[in-house]
């Protein structure tokens, strides 16, 4: 049996760790110690994996809470961290010719339509005239 996809290898890490932002540690209140990244990144993994939802995160894998992970997330979403690790890793495999960019597809729900799509066109009235008002 393999290990979980939601698990992080120390390769993978060390490539994905420079990519995430810094968070300035306050010395004035605290709080309490953040969870750390990596164990973050496997909860969210862990529930895009199995499907559960964020809430339902068990706090026994040692992920943080759900709403942690899911804080955590669209933070780094806001950041770009997501889109970097997937131009990193993409520049990576091409690198070490892993990718058959003949099998790759353009979807456009992923692609900007610059021209704004296409143009509504109005149509000239086919009607004689227009309709008197009965009132």
């Amino acid at each position: 049996m393999g290990t979980p996809p939601w698990l992080v290898p120390d390769d993978l890490w060390e490539r994905i760790e420079p990519l995430l932002p810094k968070k300035e540690r306050r010395f004035r209140y605290p709080g309490r110690l953040p969870v750390p990244d990596r164990q973050v990144l496997c909860g969210i993994l862990y529930v895009l994996c199995t499907g559960i939802q964020w809430e339902h995160l068990p706090k026994e894998l040692g992920f943080g809470s759900g709403m942690t992970c899911w804080r955590r997330r669209r933070d780094w979403n806001e950041a770009g961290v997501w889109q970097r690790l997937h131009e990193a890793l993409l520049a990576e495999l091409n690198a070490a010719a892993r990718l058959d960019w003949s099998r790759c597809v353009v979807d456009s729900s992923h692609v900007r339509a610059l021209e704004g799509g296409l143009a509504r066109v109005l149509h000239p009235s086919i009607a004689a005239g227009q309709v008197p008002s009965i009132t």
